[in-house]
């Protein structure tokens, strides 16, 4: 077991960002799932918890949950809700790497995820149709910030082609025009307030790139958020290193010695040239000659 979690920490570490992401919420969905499982066999309901992380519509629960508008986009409670997100995650995030950042595939995730929060609530409470369930209603997935990372992927290579099964090749922006369009459509169905998170990506993910194509990195603050969390669990104050103590004599020392060496060298040299001169190259010792060879080497 233990050789299981080392394994799983280095695939965190040396994966990329959107490898670790879906990690994150992998793991989520496991605690969540034991934790409902456990609960239920000692008889005892976990939806009281569930609904504590996840997004209300109502304006006065979420006052007292603002956490929920993060916690949200981590959970997830049905094995193909979670499944088919990670794959879009897996796929579009690695495109998105391919244009953008590590950190702005990270930051994203978050600014997508609030944005289709935001749109989320502001939907169930303007429209009157949304007015009975209201405050019963929950949000909860990553297809908001998935949604948001698939609009910034495609802004950035609108005609970059994927294969589908069964349709062949289609470019990323017909793609993109086919979610936007279902989610439109579907605006009233049983799962609305998913439908309007998932514009709520879009905006997040359209916004971020056209941004940062004029200079503007909206996740900027999230990023700068985050690394301070970061850098305060990660805290490890270096050991104080001692004063360099700085010996000056010694160090003149060292330079008058060095000084008289050069010039005792130097003088030797030129005795040896001189020898030469006199009495030619044949006449020099096996000594001198050496001494001669390594005074040219340097």
């Amino acid at each position: 077991m233990a050789h299981i979690i080392t394994d799983l920490k280095e695939t965190f570490k040396k994966g990329n960002t959107a490898i670790q992401l879906i990690f994150i919420n992998v793991g989520v969905f496991l605690v969540v799932s034991i934790a409902n499982v456990i609960m239920t066999l000692f008889g005892h309901s976990f939806e009281p918890i569930v609904n504590w992380i996840s997004l209300p519509a109502w304006l006065d629960r979420l006052l007292i949950q603002p956490w929920s508008i993060i916690t949200y986009m981590f959970l997830h409670v049905d094995i193909l809700h979670i499944l088919f997100n990670m794959l879009w995650l897996y796929w579009f995030g690695l495109l998105f790497l391919n244009h953008f950042s590590s950190k702005h595939l990270r930051g994203l995730y978050l600014f997508g995820g609030i944005c289709g929060g935001i749109v989320y609530i502001l939907a169930y409470n303007i429209f009157p149709y949304f007015a009975a369930v209201r405050d019963l209603s929950v949000l909860m997935g990553a297809s908001a910030s998935v949604m948001a990372i698939v609009i910034a992927a495609t802004y950035r290579d609108p005609n970059y082609q994927i294969r589908l099964l069964l349709f062949g090749s289609v470019r990323l922006k017909y793609l993109a025009i086919l979610f936007i369009l279902s989610d439109l459509l579907f605006l009233t169905n049983n799962n609305a307030g998913g439908h309007f998170a998932h514009l709520g990506g879009v905006l997040g993910g359209f916004l971020f790139a056209y941004c940062l194509k004029h200079g503007t990195d909206l996740t900027k603050w999230i990023n700068w958020v985050l690394d301070g969390i970061v850098s305060i669990f990660n805290f490890n104050p270096r050991p104080r290193k001692p004063k360099m103590k700085v010996e000056y004599g010694s160090d003149r020392q060292k330079d008058y010695q060095y000084n008289k060496q050069k010039k005792v060298s130097n003088e030797e040299i030129d005795r040896i040239l001189e020898k030469i001169k006199r009495s030619g190259y044949s006449s020099l010792s096996e000594d001198e000659k050496k001494k001669l060879f390594d005074a040219s080497q340097r």
